[in-house]
């Protein structure tokens, strides 16, 4: 039962569409299912090692070390930034669809994502609180007051499934559709996840700036 409230939780933890939403929709239309769900499976990684950090209590290391929440806020959205502007860039135009695109590797799609989502060291305390709304938190603890592998295991495993359900039923979709979308619709949404990826990044740096004052 545990794992099965786990999985919910990640779905519905995924579920919003952010700065990754917006990319992996991007990625699914202009380059293919692979791609949107590698980009996915890069965040529900990341998520859960931010999971498993929050169940075991490592939280407390980001009180303890404020300037590398910031550095890592910053660095994220700067980022954001830049890969904003790439997809703006690299927008479909009518003369590149009469192209074969280039295929960037469905790893390096992963990669970024996993990097870009572990910029945020915040989303621990996210995965604390959702799991302390899972309710076990009395169970068997270790030493040092961390939830015991047991019921640490189940937690992160299911928050990873539920979030990789989304995410194949996002780039599922998105690229279900890719091929029945006229090429402006297309080019449209590249640019509107480009400004709002930019958006997330600028607000990002903003946040972690403001934290030094």
């Amino acid at each position: 039962m545990l794992f099965v409230k786990a999985v919910a939780m990640g779905f519905c933890i995924a579920a919003p569409v952010g700065a990754i939403g917006m990319l992996c929709i991007q990625r699914s239309l202009s380059r293919g299912f692979c791609s949107g769900f590698a980009t996915g499976i890069g965040a529900a990684c990341a998520d859960a090692v931010y999971g498993l950090l929050g169940a075991l209590g490592v939280a407390g290391i980001v009180t303890a070390l404020p300037m590398l929440t910031v550095a890592l806020k910053c660095a994220g959205g700067a980022f954001l930034v830049w890969m904003a502007w790439s997809i703006a860039r690299d927008a479909p135009t009518a003369q590149a669809a009469a192209q074969e695109p280039a295929r960037t590797p469905v790893t390096r799609d992963f990669v970024t994502t996993f990097a870009l989502t572990l910029s945020n060291p915040l989303t621990i305390f996210s995965f604390i609180a959702a799991f302390a709304a899972l309710g076990p938190l009395s169970a068997p603890k270790g030493e040092h007051g961390a939830m015991g592998w047991a019921t640490v295991a189940p937690m992160v495993l299911g928050v990873f499934a539920g979030s990789a359900v989304w995410w194949l039923c996002l780039s599922g979709v998105t690229a279900a559709l890719r091929t029945r979308l006229p090429l402006a619709f297309t080019r449209g949404v590249s640019l509107f996840s480009a400004l709002a990826i930019a958006a997330f990044g600028v607000v990002q740096v903003v946040t972690g700036l403001g934290r030094l004052v």
